[in-house]
């Protein structure tokens, strides 16, 4: 039963080093811009959005011009957010390798 007891101090290990990257993730911020600038959006690595800012000239551009850049500019924040989340959570957790499941 030694094995049980090594295998429940390496999850105890995961968990603990999964809190801390949770932690780091909330503070580490994206700034993602679009249309040269006219939008900006800030996400953290959690994938919350903390902020979005648009220039008041942007906005008086066709609205479907405004929708898609917006858009464009929410997908890449994600994407971006997602891409870094789950780099650094495979770094994690590929330290932790139990037997059997591999």
């Amino acid at each position: 039963m030694a094995g049980v007891g090594k295998l429940l101090k390496q999850a105890q290990k995961m968990q603990r080093s999964i809190e801390s990257l949770q932690q780091q993730l909330e503070a580490k911020e994206f700034d993602i811009a679009a249309g040269g600038g006219a939008v900006r959006i800030k996400i953290n690595g959690a994938g919350r959005f903390t902020g979005l800012v648009l220039d008041p000239e942007f906005l008086k551009e066709d609205p479907k011009l405004v929708s898609e850049t917006i858009l464009s500019a929410v997908q890449d924040a994600a994407k971006q957010a997602k891409e870094h989340n789950d780099t650094e959570m495979q770094k994690v957790t590929s330290a932790f390798q139990m037997p059997g499941f591999m």
